[in-house]
């Protein structure tokens, strides 16, 4: 087995990534013809309209961080990922419905979009959790990279998509498409041999979210992620949003270009992913060098003059990205505890999502001030400043690297043979 692909060794992982593979791609695609929707069928290219519907869509994260982490840790995951996967169908099914029968308004979209958040702001802690069930300590940050590999593919793939079905059948017809794949994931769940899975000890009683925060707080390590993936996330990882704006009002292009930018992007961010998937024990400095060659790459995309060129600098600014988050998002989980993982989960995306609401009309209303190029611009000054504000703290404060020991012991557990499966010719 390649280094790249070894959690492919367990049966359910194998499972767990077919469905997964199949549901990110109907994700990519309705996101890319919600942004089309929104942008030039329900508003005249409105970048203040396209920012409140992706708020809306990550608020839920912040709202719910009381109970998304409980839910994660008390109730077996498997069940709440099959709960918030059918109510996320439900939404993309409603959405279509909407737009299928020429009733869809934007108040409709937000209202549904915000929905569709509540699901995935309670699946996003516990499927993150879970997959520290499906293999072992071992293989957890290869487990994590090649997750960032299958979205990844799935962003390729499903913009793309998108782009030449919106062309063809409409924006219905994509958000139909995507309700269905939700059904793949749901199948291989339960698919799953269950008395091969890893369930982590169960919470108990009261005070679960004052549990988690009380725990984070005294890991300074999984602090400075935090701190982290909170600004890059606010400020830099709207494209989404940016390249709806570079496509239309910059370049003046159709839904095939839009798409296709989304499926250039993630060109690099594939190939960064399966770089870290590859990675034995995720590095702090990763993230930080990361970070670094991310402002380089997304102000050069911001400054682009033409759209082939936009979309080139498209693949580092997707490469620099997926080396920042796989790895924080390793780090953060091999440094707790099994039983407050779903809490500290919810909490890193929270943080990592909600700053979305935030910075997401924030950036709109800074394309509508002084044009779609400054909407990036944005994400690039405050990386650098970040990337400043990292490093003088790791100056001060040497004593973060003692977090490292948690995830060092994590990545050193040998990892069990698995029994061979039967042979069903035999």
């Amino acid at each position: 087995m390649s280094p790249t692909f070894r959690s492919f060794v367990v049966r359910n992982y194998r499972l767990f990534f077919l469905g997964a593979l199949v549901n990110n791609v109907g994700t990519w695609m309705g996101r890319t013809a919600q942004s089309w929707l929104v942008l030039t069928e329900l508003t005249d290219h409105s970048a203040t309209a396209l920012g409140v519907v992706t708020a809306l869509q990550f608020l839920p994260a912040v709202l719910l961080v009381p109970v998304a982490g409980v839910i994660a840790d008390r109730f077996r995951k498997r069940h709440v990922l099959t709960a918030t996967q059918a109510s996320m169908a439900l939404a993309q099914l409603l959405t279509a419905v909407f737009v299928l029968t020429d009733t869809a308004t934007l108040s409709l979209v937000y209202g549904v979009t915000f929905l569709h958040g509540v699901a995935a702001a309670i699946d996003t802690p516990a499927r993150q959790a879970f997959v520290s069930e499906v293999v072992p300590p071992r293989l957890l940050p290869n487990a994590v990279g090649l997750n960032s590999a299958n979205f990844n593919t799935a962003r390729l793939i499903g913009p793309g998509i998108a782009g030449l079905l919106i062309a063809l059948i409409g924006t219905g017809g994509v958000f139909l498409v995507d309700a269905i794949s939700y059904a793949a994931i749901i199948g291989c769940l339960w698919g799953m041999n269950a008395e091969e899975l890893r369930p982590a000890p169960r919470q108990q009683g009261p005070g679960g979210l004052r549990a988690g925060l009380a725990y984070v707080a005294q890991r300074p390590l999984v602090l400075l992620i935090f701190v982290i993936v909170f600004v890059h996330g606010t400020f830099a990882m709207n494209f989404q949003m940016t390249t709806a704006l570079m496509a239309t009002e910059v370049f003046g292009k159709g839904p095939g270009e839009f798409g296709l930018l989304g499926s250039v992007m993630a060109i690099g961010s594939l190939a960064a992913a399966l770089v870290a998937a590859r990675r034995d024990r995720p590095r702090l400095r990763t993230v930080v060098g990361g970070l670094a060659l991310f402002v380089v790459a997304d102000a050069a995309a911001a400054l682009a003059p033409g759209y082939v060129a936009f979309a080139i600098l498209l693949v580092p600014v997707g490469v620099t990205a997926m080396t920042i988050l796989p790895t924080a998002n390793s780090m953060v989980q091999l440094a707790v505890e099994p039983e407050m993982r779903g809490r500290v989960m919810a909490l890193y995306f929270a943080i990592f999502l909600g700053g979305t609401p935030v910075g997401a009309p924030v950036i709109g209303w800074v394309g509508e001030m002084w044009g779609a190029r400054s909407t990036i611009l944005v994400g690039a000054v405050a990386d650098a400043i970040l990337v400043v504000g990292v490093l003088v703290y790791l100056v001060r404060h040497r004593g973060v690297h003692l977090d490292l020991a948690a995830v060092r012991r994590a990545t050193s557990r040998p990892v069990p043979t698995p029994e061979p499966e039967p042979d069903p010719t035999a």
